[in-house]
């Protein structure tokens, strides 16, 4: 149920999906709503406004930093009394970076943040972007029937799948089905109708009465960089792990662990890591199987690295996890809090 008082900002912050050829000259042209419509005609027959923000100069998803995001978190909050929801067009490389740190950084979030894009831009003749920015419209503009929005969260919509958007990984760099939700349910899927997965959705959905008195969002500007990601392989070498480990300014690690979590067992390793953890450094074990969670108490070397003082990432992207300690530790909380919080679901970005 949409009406005429509902109106949608699309933000575009560069990407494929903007990249508009005029089909007289053949030259690209800047993305504005002028240009976009030509392009894609129906959104006149949408019954809501829309209006559009763009990033000057647009950004490639590859160059996308905390800055960019703290920009998007910025015009989100400036307009968030205006506008009933937000679609941000977005490259697909960093899209779902962009939507986790999103889900961190915009607290009391009660409106729709959908991030979209495409494979092919959107004045090619197979373009799939002209029915994921329609179908993401759609849904930012959703509401119930006692008027509040259908899905009031940060989210991901492509090749008709809506995913959470901290759930959410690229997998996929030629077909249109390039990204995927693993480990949590498709919020929605887009066929002849869209069909909701209401159950899965934001399950803090305000009553009639909280909404009356309108959850204000609380916008969070704050991120530190200072931690990396450590993949292991069979073979990685001490002095590669130490060098790591002794960046100078590191905070924090991500370890991408086999399987369920489990990482060698050798004596230089785990007390390589205890000494980090000692030093007040937070390391994070996320798996690096697509689908599937820690689990560092079902074999016994993830036992080892929990009394080396690795705590779990359980069942978060490596793009939830990246940016949720990025945001924590912005925040300075303690070490001991840092790896807490990590632990606990903020956004629905984990399982427990």
């Amino acid at each position: 149920m949409n009406g005429s008082d509902t109106s949608i900002l699309l933000i575009y912050t560069g990407g494929t999906i903007g990249m508009m050829e005029n089909p007289e000259t053949g030259a690209l042209e800047n993305f504005n709503l002028e240009q976009l419509q030509r392009h894609v005609p129906e959104l006149e027959r949408f019954d809501f406004s829309i209006d559009t923000y763009t990033f000057d100069p647009p950004i490639d998803s590859s160059d996308m930093d905390t800055e960019s995001w703290r920009k998007l978190v910025e015009v989100v909050s400036k307009n968030y009394a205006r506008y009933s929801g937000f679609v941000i067009l977005h490259g697909t490389d960093t899209m779902a970076f962009t939507a986790s740190a999103l889900s961190f950084m915009l607290e009391g979030l009660n409106k729709p943040v959908i991030l979209t894009g495409s494979q092919l831009p959107i004045g090619v003749l197979r373009t799939d972007g002209k029915e994921n920015l329609l179908t993401s419209l759609e849904i930012a503009a959703a509401t119930r029937e006692d008027g509040s929005p259908v899905v009031p969260e940060v989210c991901i919509f492509f090749e008709n799948h809506l995913m959470r958007g901290n759930r959410t990984t690229k997998i996929n760099a030629e077909d249109f089905n390039a990204f995927r939700s693993f480990n949590y349910p498709s919020l929605a899927t887009a066929g002849i109708h869209i069909k909701y997965n209401l159950p899965q959705i934001n399950t803090n959905h305000p009553t009639r009465e909280e909404r009356e008195v309108e959850r204000s969002l609380n916008p969070h500007y704050l991120l530190d960089t200072n931690l990396t990601v450590l993949k292991l392989f069979p073979g990685i070498g001490q002095h590669i792990v130490d060098a790591v480990l002794h960046t100078p300014g590191l905070k924090g690690v991500i370890l991408e662990t086999f399987g369920s979590g489990n990482a060698p067992s050798k004596p230089w390793f785990l007390n390589a890591l205890s000494e980090a953890t000692q030093r007040g450094i937070v390391v994070i074990n996320v798996t690096q199987c697509n689908a599937g969670t820690v689990e560092m108490e079902r074999y016994e070397t993830g036992y080892h690295l929990m009394q080396a003082g690795v705590v779990s990432g359980y069942d978060m992207t490596i793009e939830a996890a990246v940016t949720k300690l990025m945001f924590l530790l912005g925040h300075h909380y303690s070490p001991s809090e840092v790896r807490r919080l990590m632990m606990t679901p903020l956004a629905g970005e984990l399982t427990r």
